[in-house]
């Protein structure tokens, strides 16, 4: 039966040494002999034994002795070198008798790596045993690393694989989002272009005239509003967004979305049906953001549902969350696309039978301006044709009298601006153009530039006081005019103002450090263009225009 010897360990991972002989006083010289290795020392009496134990246990060596009763040494050898799992055992054999060239030749046959002679040495058999056993250990942490090693290409593999297809799917998606950008953008071009065209008959109606601007208005603020939320996803992608935050009361914040969604509500002669609270419920947050969140969920619904359907609106507390819910009786979601959703560029309704499916930035928007509210949404769908529920919760603060009054677009009119002398330099001479006309039927005097040099020569003797100067103008951009604007004895109480494609925070605070008293994002409105020009120098104009 096997025996296995405590010893005091003198390394950190003992390997287990066998020792097989049927003599027990052998069986103690060798334990004598090898005991101060501190390693794991077994003692068998038989092969059969030394199988069993073999069976059980990882050995690194087995010292074995040739002549045994039933099964000798060779015999034994050989069984344990046919075992895969001990393919790195080292096996010694001791004898006193056979002891020829044959008999080690036969050995070496069977399996064994070294052949001891009787009377035993004790440093010498000490050493070889050392040596087999430091072999072991370090074949096995070999294998070990190996296997490590494997585990971790396997991993990288694995990893590349999972990037590799989450890149062919983003390249996918960006294609998709590509062509319908494409589409999207073709769609208002298609009534401008025709409508610029029949503007330019000598023969049409004034109330052609007229539907024809209208036309072109609405078609210009779509883009408008198709760029301001790619512009929305880019800065927020970067975390250049910043919450405006006050008090404002839910219920104003869904009067102001229902106003902006209110145009393609009627349009498609929805029904749309509100259950507010009598409790006044208000948030800290952003008044734009969050009317930007509720429009955008009614645009959806309002969207995708057949003419004539019903969108409810309701509002109401839990805990201490103000609750929005916009339920729609449309396409609904399939279950399996519900999580996909708020994700950017998705779109779950991309079909034919769905042309206003977007860009599917929407309600991605919708996410991440939520959780930058503190608050969560969700949406359901019991499948397709049952319609659509999205719910946003918002953290609600305590009521208070002072609480943020959202305007409405009916004070959203251009003031009074009296005649000024006005110096417009853009690069684009179309936007010269239409610009200077635009300030000249308001009674103002022009001059145009297409770059900042001709800019300051033409100032040079017209002296404005109000110059719109575009910032990336050849041969002196927008920003060196300014200051060279600055250091005129005109120049020092003109009004500055920054036409731009750029909105950011840090643009914004690049165009001050140039000197410009506004900056104003492209396409400018006719309301901020005239409150721009409507104030002088000792007005704070940056806090007027933002």
């Amino acid at each position: 039966m096997a025996d296995k010897v405590s010893m005091s360990a003198t390394r950190e991972d003992p390997v287990n040494i066998l020792l097989v002989d049927d003599q027990p006083a052998k069986l103690l010289t060798y334990e004598s002999i090898l005991g101060e290795l501190g390693e794991n020392l077994i003692k068998v009496s038989s092969a059969t034994e030394a199988l069993e134990f073999l069976l059980r246990q990882e050995v690194a060596v087995v010292l074995v002795d040739v002549v045994m009763p039933e099964l000798d040494g060779y015999e034994l050898a050989a069984m344990i070198r046919q075992h895969p799992r001990f393919q790195q055992t080292s096996i010694i054999f001791v004898s006193a008798l056979m002891l020829t060239d044959l008999d080690r030749l036969r050995g070496y046959e069977c399996g064994a790596v070294d052949y001891v002679p009787v009377p035993v040495v004790p440093e010498i058999l000490r050493a070889k045993v050392s040596v087999f056993a430091d072999l072991y250990r370090k074949t096995r942490a070999l294998e070990r690393l190996n296997a490590e090693l494997e585990q971790r290409v396997a991993d990288r593999t694995a990893a590349l694989e999972a990037t590799t297809a989450a890149l062919q799917e983003a390249d996918r998606r960006k294609d998709e989002f590509l062509a319908i950008l494409a589409h999207e953008l073709r769609n208002p071009l298609a009534p401008i272009r025709t409508a610029v065209q029949l503007l330019r008959k000598r023969d049409l109606a004034e109330a052609q005239n007229m539907r024809a601007r209208e036309v072109i208005e609405r078609q210009v603020q779509h883009l408008v509003c198709l760029i301001d939320d790619l512009l929305d996803v880019s800065r927020i992608t970067r975390g250049m967004i910043t919450l405006q935050r006050e008090r404002v009361l839910i219920d104003a914040v869904v009067a102001r979305a229902v106003e902006t969604a209110r145009p393609l509500i009627d349009a498609r002669k929805h029904e749309l049906a509100l259950d507010l609270p009598e409790e006044l419920l208000s948030v800290e947050g952003d008044p734009t953001r969050l009317v930007q969140i509720i429009g955008n969920i009614l645009h959806n619904a309002a969207k995708f549902m057949e003419p004539g359907g019903r969108i409810v609106l309701s509002v109401s507390r839990e805990d201490s969350y103000a609750v929005i819910s916009v339920r729609d009786f449309g396409l609904g979601i399939q279950p399996e696309l519900v999580s996909k959703i708020f994700d950017l560029f998705s779109q779950v309704h991309q079909k034919p039978e769905t042309p206003h499916g977007g860009l599917g930035i929407g309600l991605a928007l919708v996410r991440r301006l939520v959780e930058m509210h503190g608050g969560v949404v969700t949406a359901s769908s019991e499948g397709l044709g049952k319609g659509t529920e999205m719910v946003v919760r918002l953290p609600v603060i305590g009521v208070q009298s002072a609480v943020v009054a959202l305007p409405t677009t009916d004070s959203q009119r251009p003031p009074q601006v009296s005649p000024r002398r006005i110096l417009v330099a853009d690069d684009n001479s179309d936007a010269v153009e239409a610009l200077a006309l635009q300030l000249r039927l308001a009674g103002h005097e022009v001059r145009s530039a297409n770059d900042g040099l001709e800019a300051l020569e033409v100032a040079e003797t017209f002296a404005p006081q109000v110059v719109l100067l575009d910032l990336g103008m050849p041969r002196m951009d927008g920003y060196e005019t300014a200051r060279e604007i600055r250091r005129k004895w005109w120049g020092k109480s003109a009004t500055l103002v920054a036409l731009t494609g750029w909105g950011g925070q840090q643009d914004r605070q690049k165009t001050t450090d140039a000197g410009f008293d506004a900056h104003l994002v492209k396409p400018v409105t006719e309301f901020d263009l005239f409150h721009a020009i409507a104030f002088s120098r000792s007005t704070s104009l940056g806090a007027l225009i933002e």
